[in-house]
């Protein structure tokens, strides 16, 4: 490597990294604190539970759309100068959230809260140009990682917080101070991306694209209150879908496309893509299954622990640690077997944490070790997946690439959140609204399946990941001055 293209100095690149794990430990906590939040903001607006679901959906949607445009924007601008306009954006969201007076500016908020996804892709752009395949690997792990580890703390230190301050608002101005100080740690000693691509940004990819997600995933966020079988429902996911083949046709043909769209389809990277979507569905759609199942009365039901919430925030958290311990292991792990074997490995033990939810549910005990062995498979694959996808993608398209798989594993959180609530609806206890356990289990037993196709997945992409040398980067991508930063 040339001496233009040589990675900074070991000190360097252990403050770039350590500035861009700040970053994503304080994302993580402010995406982990909005859930606890939600019951004190739906006090202060004064709104109900159905309500209330948007404060979440909203920043879903937003992400869905700003993550794809960013990451492109990325690729062809430098990391560095998206991720700021990104911790920028942010940083007004929280502040309109904390000063929202009411329901309209509060969602606005939140909408502007979206690129909080898009930090991720954008800073493993910048670890890929800035360091080696090993070191960029180590990178990854690290800061899905601390993704992780922030909305582990951000969950448990919300309510604390809350009642230490006294009121939500000053917790709100709060969190919107670590969405401030993070604009201004990225304007120290980061560095710029190097390797650009060349041509143009489409803007009426990103707008067709836009408006297909907000139309899916609006549509089956909804799909439960208007009945999945109603025109609005199946109106709304039929133009959805005609809008993506379109979206994908133009894609094929455009010069400058969005998202390079073949190479979705290709073997060496179709695989991870759709063990994404597995992985959201199983982890974003199934996130508050476990929550309900230990907060239930034995007494009443024939199931559950009936766990106080202290409780239960206690046992989530050990899940959530496993997660962070995989995705921490991850790189040192794959160095080791591979890849692909470690892909292999995670979607296996989620597969056996799943069957072991159906087999252990009626101890505690067993049940938080099943939890457990689900979370570690969770981490393994949080931090393989991005990688091998990147390493799938061209120099130049890794930011878009990166942003590409996380709108798939939204996509199946968004599809498995309604598949999911869909059975706790309909398989209930006689005369209630309580789901049966059978609902659970069928559940789990979805979840098990889909890890199981995710394990076929794995076993179609043959061969091992590329261990060599960072490729050059191809005739398209051009190369940007060595940055002052």
């Amino acid at each position: 490597m040339s001496a233009a293209g040589a990675p900074p100095a070991g000190g360097k690149v252990r403050a770039v990294v350590g500035l861009l794990v700040a970053f994503e430990l304080i994302s993580g906590f402010l995406q982990g604190a909005a859930v606890p939040l939600v019951p004190e903001i739906q006090h202060w607006q004064g709104i109900g539970t159905g309500q209330a679901q948007w404060i979440t959906s909203v920043q879903y949607l937003a992400a869905a759309v700003s993550v794809p445009a960013l990451g492109r924007l990325g690729d062809l601008y430098g990391h560095r100068r998206m991720m700021r306009i990104a911790l920028a954006v942010i940083a007004v969201g929280t502040l309109l959230v904390a000063c929202a007076p009411n329901l309209g500016v509060l969602l606005l908020g939140r909408a502007l809260m979206g690129p909080l996804a898009a930090l991720l892709p954008l800073e493993i752009g910048l670890v890929r140009d800035r360091l080696s395949v090993d070191g960029g690997r180590r990178a990854v792990g690290l800061l899905v990682g601390s993704l992780t580890l922030g909305s582990v703390l951000g969950h448990a230190l919300a309510g604390p917080l809350l009642a230490l301050l006294g009121e939500l608002r000053p917790t709100l101005f709060a969190l919107a101070a670590l969405a401030v100080a993070c604009v201004a740690l990225s304007f120290t000693a980061i560095p710029e991306t190097r390797t650009r691509a060349s041509g143009r940004m489409d803007w009426s990819g990103a707008a067709l694209l836009a408006v297909a997600l907000v139309l899916l995933l609006g549509t089956v966020s909804r799909g439960s209150s208007w009945g999945w079988t109603s025109v609005p429902t199946l109106g709304g996911l039929a133009l959805a879908v005609v809008l993506l083949y379109v979206w994908a046709r133009l894609q094929l043909r455009s010069p400058d496309a969005l998202v390079d769209v073949r190479a979705l389809g290709r073997r060496a990277s179709a695989p991870y893509y759709g063990s994404g979507f597995v992985l959201g569905a199983v982890l974003l759609g199934g996130q508050t299954v476990a929550v309900s199942f230990m907060a239930t009365a034995p007494k009443d039901t024939g199931y559950g622990f009936d766990l106080a919430a202290w409780q239960i925030s206690l046992c989530g958290v050990i899940p959530h640690l496993m997660a962070f311990l995989g995705s921490s292991l991850c790189a040192n792990l794959a160095g080791r077997i591979g890849y692909r074997r470690l892909l292999l490995f995670a979607f296996t033990l989620l597969t056996c944490g799943y069957g072991g939810l159906i087999a252990l549910h009626t101890g505690l005990v067993p049940f938080t070790v099943a939890n457990a062995l689900v979370g570690f498979g969770v981490g393994l694959a949080l931090g393989g997946l991005p990688t091998v996808i990147v390493e799938s993608s061209a120099a130049d398209r890794t930011a878009s690439a990166t942003a590409v798989y996380n709108n798939f594993k939204t996509l199946g959180g968004s599809f498995g959140g309604a598949a999911f609530g869909v059975v706790l609806g309909s398989l209930v206890l006689a005369g209630t609204d309580t789901p049966t356990l059978g609902a659970y289990v069928t559940i789990w037993a979805i979840a098990a399946v889909l890890c199981v196709l995710a394990v076929g997945a794995q076993l179609l992409v043959r061969g091992p990941r590329p261990t060599g040398p960072e490729p050059a980067a191809p005739a398209a991508a051009v190369t940007a001055p060595p940055s002052s930063g």
